[in-house]
């Protein structure tokens, strides 16, 4: 695709951090409107409250990926500076993120689960904006494909390989999913049972179709827990999953055991 958007002189805009900075401006926009409508917080809060999830996204995200092959790093440390702008994992950015921002809302004595609510949607309009960048950078790829939606990858800028070879374009489907996510929840928002229920379906849901994404992801420095068959994502979503079915089933119970009993 075109990693490279703009060339002014000496100045250089690429596509990955382009779309990572378009998507955290709209998931300010979206998040700093919601919280105030629903909760009346104010907007200087939620800058302060993104500023925490961006830093400690951007750590989270790094470590996972110098987690997935550290035998590269641990044999020459200046290639984590050297790789310090290129390459993250999204679970990694989640696994770190979330427990900062439910001590952020503690802190500030906020809804905890129905602020969650609000991250799950805004979580969905960063990450799927990301992936269009990806989708330029030719990052997080797939394998050779034969089927007609293959894409192929020109630019020697490009971090697909091979080049010049239809590949799965794993990307536009992370962003088939995200949207169809999005679009599930938005509509799903009017008939929830109780805070956190939205946020919950978010983690479960993406992690079965990143899951399914997986087996045809050709970036094979992500690493697998077992090689050939069981992705590090692939793993995390396992776990993910997991936390979620039982958070929600308890979540659910304590909405019905505190529903008012209706008088015979």
């Amino acid at each position: 695709m075109h990693p490279l958007l703009f060339k002014f002189g000496e100045y250089h805009i690429y596509a990955y951090g382009f779309f990572i900075v378009l998507g955290a401006a709209l998931g300010y926009l979206f998040l700093s409107r919601s919280a105030y409508k629903v909760y009346g917080i104010d907007k200087d809060k939620i800058s302060s409250l993104l500023l925490w999830i961006f830093v400690t996204a951007f750590i989270g995200g790094k470590l996972l990926f110098y987690m997935e092959d550290p035998k590269i790093y641990m044999s020459d440390p200046s290639k984590m500076i050297s790789n310090l702008g290129n390459g993250f994992v999204f679970f990694g950015s989640l696994l770190f993120a979330v427990p900062t921002t439910i001590w952020f809302f503690k802190k500030e004595g906020w809804n905890v689960w129905g602020m969650l609510d609000l991250i799950a949607f805004t979580s969905l309009i960063v990450h799927t904006t990301g992936r269009i960048g990806c989708f330029m950078a030719g990052c997080c790829h797939g394998i050779p494909t034969d089927f007609f939606f293959g894409v192929s990858f020109t630019d020697p800028m490009c971090q697909a390989y091979p080049l010049n070879t239809p590949l799965h374009p794993t990307q536009i489907y992370e962003f088939l999913v995200l949207t169809s996510i999005f679009v599930f929840l938005y509509w799903f928002r009017k008939f929830k049972t109780f805070d956190g229920q939205l946020f919950l379906f978010y983690v479960v849901l993406y992690s079965v179709g990143r899951s399914i994404i997986e087996t045809v992801r050709g970036d094979e420095e992500r690493g697998y827990l077992i090689d050939g068959i069981l992705s590090h994502s692939q793993g995390i979503s396992i776990v993910l999953i997991t936390v979620a079915v039982v958070v929600y089933f308890k979540r659910r119970n304590q909405q019905l055991f505190n529903q008012p009993k209706s008088k015979n």
